[in-house]
């Protein structure tokens, strides 16, 4: 069975942010605007994201990328 997928994107800087936003964003595997990563929908995943909502985007990823390989892994 495969996991859901979610693409996550900063689109705001941590520039000023406090420390634990900052290793959040590191630990989703952002750290520059633009930059996108695509994750497992897991509980650990969501609750990093819950702690940076304001900073990133999350969208589903659709079938067709995950088919074509887009897809990283997610520890």
């Amino acid at each position: 069975m495969t996991t859901k997928q979610i693409r996550v994107t900063q689109i705001r800087s941590a520039i000023g942010r406090q420390g634990r936003q900052r290793e959040n964003l590191i630990g989703l595997g952002l750290n520059k605007i633009s930059r996108s990563r695509v994750l497992a929908d897991v509980p650990a995943v969501r609750g990093r994201i819950e702690q940076v909502r304001h900073l990133i985007r999350v969208e589903p990823v659709e079938a067709a990328d995950q088919e074509r390989g887009q897809v990283d892994e997610a520890e």
